[in-house]
């Protein structure tokens, strides 16, 4: 299991002591140490730019260096301080946030933090104090805020999936060719997708065409049920006919509630021609196109442009 960034403090200020060391060699160091699974090893961060394990122990050292146990000597260097073999010293010394906390360097850097986010207005310093480096918080600042993005989004796509299933069958029919045509499908064409559903039908089928002449499609069956009124395998079979008649070559079938195993089998048996899309997708996608949602804020996870800083 990877360790929490806390319990990565003082392994990290180990590797220093041996003098100047580079970060990414700590990283392989501490892995092989733990004797870290290549699966966890690999494992990256939701921007798929880092891996979590390395996240982790750049945030152990950057936490050591704001409170003085280490210092950064060149890119990608750091080396201990005194201050840091005095609290390798202490072997009984638990070295995490709450310890860092007793330096004044350390309890400066949260202030600042605080006062950027707008919290310094809001709360006492010994609120602050106590939100910032609580023990039970384990995450890197940067995975917390991820965590909090995914609950919002989630609660957000759960919102967004109840209100279609209440919708009328036209305003459903609507969304899902205005999904299909925000994901790229039929171009930019006005015409370039139209829906066929009919009045009073809960599911509806619409044809997105790919190309200007309409000669290559894409038919779309959809059923807007409510959760737990999942999609058999006969009606994968019925759209497959429906394709077949109209010597169609692709298909996607969207619903509000889910596919049976049953349903998931059919479709993989009959190759690549059927995309199933359940209501949990639907709903991920309307918020990854903005489609009947928009952005409110928009977050910048910045980081400091080391090679404007070197002589």
């Amino acid at each position: 299991m990877i360790p929490d960034y806390q319990s990565l403090m003082r392994p990290v200020l180990t590797c220093a002591a041996a003098g100047e060391t580079r970060i990414g060699d700590v990283v392989e160091l501490l892995a092989d140490k733990l004797a870290l699974t290549a699966e966890e090893r690999a494992q990256l961060l939701p921007s798929g730019k880092q891996t979590r394990f390395a996240n982790r122990v750049n945030w152990a050292k950057a936490y050591l260096a704001k409170a003085g146990l280490v210092e950064n000597t060149r890119r990608g260097y750091f080396r201990i301080t005194p201050r840091g073999q005095a609290a390798l010293a202490d072997a009984a010394a638990t070295i995490n946030n709450a310890y860092l906390d007793q330096f004044k360097e350390f309890q400066d850097f949260k202030a600042k933090v605080n006062e950027a986010d707008g919290a310094a207005a809001a709360t006492s310093p010994a609120q602050m104090s106590a939100s910032f480096s609580a023990p039970a918080s384990t995450e890197t600042p940067d995975e917390a805020l991820r965590k909090a993005h995914s609950a919002i989004t989630g609660a957000l796509a759960a919102d967004l999936l109840d209100r279609v299933r209440k919708a009328p069958p036209a305003f459903f029919e609507k969304l899902i060719v205005e999904l299909l045509l925000a994901m790229g499908y039929g171009g930019t064409s006005e015409e370039a997708g139209r829906a066929l559903g009919q009045s009073g039908d809960d599911g509806v089928d619409g044809v997105i065409d790919q190309d200007p002449l309409g000669v290559d499609q894409i038919f779309v069956q959809a059923k807007r049920y409510a959760e737990g009124n999942n999609i058999a395998a006969g009606a994968i079979r019925d759209f497959y006919g429906a394709l077949s008649l109209k010597k169609a070559h692709k298909g996607i079938f969207v619903t509000t509630s889910a596919f049976s195993q049953p349903a998931i089998d059919t479709a993989r048996g009959l190759g690549s021609r059927i995309v199933l899309i359940d209501g949990l997708q639907l709903s991920r996608l309307m918020i990854r196109y903005n489609v009947g949602c928009r952005d409110e804020d928009v977050l910048h996870l910045k980081k400091v442009d080391e090679d404007f800083f070197e002589a």
